[in-house]
């Protein structure tokens, strides 16, 4: 495989990814699908879990992994961006974006960690109240232990909500990292050797055994039916 067909295959799941990752990050701000949350969400009255506010779909597994698929696209195709130079720029914003990946996957990795803000009761404080009820704890962890679920009231199934759009958001700038990664090694050996989106197949010529033949130039010609050079006379 070229190192321009390399590029589409990282860039082309790059904009999925992209695109997975900025609704998952939206969405979690509309936690039971109820936009009221986000309204009286504030310093004071917390509704929405705080890595939700911290953007790492929308900040890392988004803007800063677009750029870099819209460019490593581009070095694939027929434009400006395919030579040696655009493969070495693809480098540094293949590395942007595996830095979008880290902040993503570090932001769902800590809100996975901490839980959900909900309306529940913790150990220091049993009556109801809104805070992080899983974080802190030390009597294991609620992603193995589904019976502290009941400890959130409000929004409903806030728990499953959250670790289901956490971990696709975890999965999804795992693999940004991982195409990002190949991409600034495909840019290497595209800056090296270059790209070979631009060649073309050209039929070859020249004159056999000293050019002439019976006062005939000859030359060679690539037959379309099955690809053999066969001779030809002009």
């Amino acid at each position: 495989m070229c190192t321009g067909a390399c590029s589409k295959f990282v860039a082309i799941p790059l904009y999925v990814l992209v695109l997975v990752s900025v609704v998952c990050n939206i969405l979690l701000f509309f936690p039971d699908f109820d936009t009221k949350y986000a309204q009286d969400d504030g310093e004071t009255t917390p509704r929405l879990t705080a890595e939700v506010k911290y953007m790492g779909g929308v900040i890392g597994g988004g803007i800063m992994a677009l750029i870099p698929a819209i460019h490593i696209h581009l070095t694939g195709t027929k434009t400006c961006c395919a030579n040696r130079c655009g493969m070495f720029l693809s480098i540094g914003f293949a590395a942007a974006g595996v830095a979008g990946g880290v902040y993503s996957l570090a932001v769902a990795a800590l809100g996975l960690a901490n839980g959900p803000t909900c309306l529940g009761v913790s150990p220091s404080n049993p009556l109801p109240h809104w805070g992080t009820p899983f974080a802190n704890r030390y009597c294991g962890s609620y992603l193995t232990d589904q019976s502290q679920w009941a400890l959130c009231f409000e929004p409903k199934d806030v728990v499953q909500f959250n670790l289901a759009l956490f971990s696709t958001l975890l999965v999804a700038a795992g693999l940004q990292i991982i195409l990002c990664s190949i991409q600034m090694v495909n840019g290497l050996f595209g800056c090296i050797c270059g790209t070979c989106s631009g060649k073309e197949v050209r039929p070859h010529s020249s004159a056999p055994c000293g050019g002439r033949g019976n006062g005939r130039r000859m030359k060679f010609c690539l037959k379309r039916s099955n690809s053999q050079p066969v001779l030809c006379q002009q």
